[in-house]
């Protein structure tokens, strides 16, 4: 008996599952994605522990944060907040003046260029965008998360490679709520206002989360939103 329960196989599961109810459309594929990508996601972790460890206690503008990523970012030169006013859309979508609006999202990437580090909770479509042109061009960014941490947090998508290679830093001031669907004009409110704080503030810890090396890959720029013009090496 004994002979038989050492030759059994490793367990499926090296940590607790985590385990959700499916409750909207589209939702089955995005975890059939999530379960597919898990060895390799598990893989990375476990080579970059520092990147994805949670970290508690980070005291930024007086306001005490978790986070994961690349603390280094928090020793970064200039800091800009990405923040799209919504008269910016309604002028653009009822009036067809989409200027101020392209202006300002072009402004955010070409600072990105000369090296600013973005700094937003990123809640409205264009602030996506502009997000998802960040992650492409791999410039550094700060993002404020509006759920706290998990044991075996991983961020998804985009956002887990970036992590991975030392570019994106993920804060948020508030402990995990599980069940968390939806985040209110409140929470949006204060996430762009600690946006602002950060930015202001200069007075970051240079050792606010340890363990943590500055990655070293050169960053390569493309052309993803209209009227950026792309880079020159």
């Amino acid at each position: 008996m004994r002979e038989k329960e050492q030759s059994l196989p490793d367990p499926l599961f090296h940590e607790f599952p985590f385990i959700r109810p499916l409750s909207r459309k589209g939702q089955l594929d995005t975890m059939m994605r999530y379960v597919q990508m898990n060895p390799q996601r598990l893989a990375t972790k476990r080579l970059m522990p520092g990147f994805f460890r949670v970290q508690t206690g980070i005291k930024i503008a007086g306001r005490t944060y978790s986070g994961v990523g690349n603390a280094i970012l928090l020793q970064a030169v200039r800091y800009q907040p990405v923040h799209v006013r919504s008269v910016w859309v309604q002028d653009a979508e009822r009036h067809g003046y989409d200027l101020p609006l392209r202006d300002y999202m072009n402004g955010c990437v070409l600072a990105a260029r000369k090296g600013t580090v973005m700094v937003s909770p990123f809640i409205s479509p264009k602030e996506k965008q502009v997000m998802e042109v960040l992650l492409k061009e791999e410039h550094p960014f700060i993002y404020i998360a509006d759920n706290g941490f998990r044991e075996y947090y991983k961020p998804q998508d985009g956002l887990f490679d970036a992590v991975a290679a030392g570019r994106v830093l993920i804060l948020s001031p508030w402990g995990y709520e599980e069940g968390k669907k939806h985040v209110t004009r409140a929470e949006c409110v204060l996430m762009n206002q600690l946006a602002e704080n950060i930015c202001a503030s200069s007075s970051f810890p240079p050792n606010a989360m340890r363990d943590i090396k500055q990655p070293t890959k050169e960053h390569k720029a493309t052309n993803q939103l209209k009227n950026i013009k792309p880079q020159t090496n």
